[in-house]
């Protein structure tokens, strides 16, 4: 066969993507790549499986609403000769809210889209720009076959009582319930741990999604009992800009002390806070650590103090621990948070390898101890571009 997937997953300020060989049901990666900087300085960048370079540009930034048009403009081009002489068999999305409605990937239409439209006001960091990516390919190519993939998927079938929230019952049959996300890495992580650590696997696993975007998932046999993130993907744990888990009257008494309305709010929670507003220097780990800004060092301590407060929880939520995972760029890459995170941790029996931690081995845990501790890198994409072509096969094949 000589068929290739597309993945796309368009953020606020960037858009990933990756090109994958369709082959007897397999995703093999071709190259991947994202545009940063959308609306500030966009650069594009493309590379092989084995990260060698293949393309790379700049351009200015434009207004915000050409800014995501002009980067899937240019990975469009970039596509169409990367892939010569071979056919495009559908494009995969990474849609963060799927709402009630949506517990499996599905292939997109206009009732589709209009359902997920609905979703913005939940998710309207990402939301919007996930489904911006959906309509530009259906005006490109209206017949080429696109499935999303959405990250409350995974958490779908969650106990009733941990998806509750302490309302009026009506608000919870209007939809108002703790949903979850990051699931599409959740699966990945759980399939990946599966391959490579099948006993713990098979038990009770918390993985650490740490990155810009922050959350945490209790996992037992393979599936989502419980997550940090609950109605909005601003629960839980703090985040690069996002507050995380915030007391509700904290917003009234904005509300009222500083007449903030809804827009004020929303820029407040989503981009003004997290370790961007405890430190008021970064919301980027690295640039945290390298600051003398004491305030800095508060920033970070804050964020491993909840991670450790979150772990206990989810471990309460498992019944016990078997697996501790960290995934995503802080979990994968920062070897000293990891440490803390242990050390914070060892009441649970968690004991880590130092230098197996600094050189991020696969596992970090001592000798036999349990639980064990894991490193293991996400793959977004590769997730949605297996649920691709599982899809565009049963709908007989695309076009």
């Amino acid at each position: 066969m000589n068929e290739v997937v597309l993945t796309l997953n368009a953020g606020s300020s960037s858009i990933k993507f990756a090109v994958y060989r369709a082959d007897a049901g397999e995703a093999e990666l071709l190259a991947k790549g994202q545009v940063e900087g959308i609306g500030s300085a966009p650069h594009f960048l493309a590379k092989d499986a084995e990260g060698a370079l293949l393309a790379e540009s700049y351009w200015e930034a434009v207004g915000e609403g050409e800014g995501h048009t002009l980067a899937l403009q240019q990975i469009e081009r970039w596509l169409q000769g990367f892939i010569e002489g071979k056919r495009l068999l559908a494009v995969g999305h990474r849609v963060v809210h799927g709402g009630e409605q949506y517990a499996q990937p599905v292939l997109v239409d206009e009732q589709v889209l209009a359902e997920l439209n609905r979703l913005i006001p939940l998710v309207p960091l990402h939301q919007p720009h996930n489904l911006s990516a959906i309509r530009a390919v259906a005006r490109s190519d209206p017949e080429l076959p696109q499935v999303a993939c959405f990250d409350t998927a995974f958490h779908r079938g969650h106990a009733a009582v941990s998806e509750r929230l302490g309302l009026p019952f009506e608000f919870y049959e209007q939809g108002v319930k703790r949903y979850g996300f990051h699931g599409i890495s959740y699966e990945y992580i759980a399939s990946r741990l599966a391959q490579i650590a099948p006993e713990p696997a098979r038990g009770r696993v918390v993985v650490a999604h740490l990155g810009s975007g922050s959350s945490m998932c209790a996992i037992r046999g393979g599936k989502s009992i419980e997550s940090t993130m609950g109605f909005s993907s601003l629960d839980g744990l703090p985040m690069g800009t996002r507050c995380g888990s915030l007391d509700p009257g904290v917003l009234l008494y904005l509300m009222q002390r500083d007449r903030l309305g809804a827009a004020e709010l929303e820029e407040l929670l989503y981009k003004r806070s997290g370790l961007l507003g405890i430190s008021g220097v970064s919301n980027d780990m690295r640039a945290l650590y390298a600051s003398e800004d004491p305030r800095a060092r508060d920033a970070i301590d804050y964020f491993i103090y909840r991670i450790a407060q979150e772990l206990g929880a989810l471990t309460a939520s498992l019944g016990g621990l078997d697996a501790l995972v960290f995934t995503a760029g802080v979990g994968e890459n920062d070897a000293a948070l990891r440490a803390r995170v242990c050390a914070d941790a060892a009441w649970l029996g968690i004991q880590i390898d130092a230098q197996a931690n600094e050189r991020g081995e696969p596992r970090i845990s001592a000798g036999d101890s349990t639980p064990s501790v894991w490193v293991i890198p996400t793959d977004e994409e590769r997730m949605i571009a297996m649920h691709t072509l599982r899809l565009v096969a049963g709908a007989g094949g695309g076009r």
